[in-house]
């Protein structure tokens, strides 16, 4: 049995539809999705990338 991801979005985000992402911890690599579209195509980084993103974009 296969358990489905934890899909989480940030705590910032509103629920009237807005553009937000969704991310999930599938191991040894991170899910990325759009809220509105959570059957559609997901993003697949490592750890490090996700963190080195989130850094650059604090800049």
């Amino acid at each position: 049995m296969t358990s489905r991801p934890a899909w989480r979005k940030s705590k910032y985000s509103s629920s009237n539809g807005g553009a937000c992402v969704e991310l999930a911890d599938l191991g040894e690599t991170v899910g990325i999705r759009d809220s509105k579209d959570p059957h559609g195509p997901k993003l697949l980084i490592t750890h490090n990338t996700l963190a080195t993103l989130l850094a650059e974009l604090k800049r």
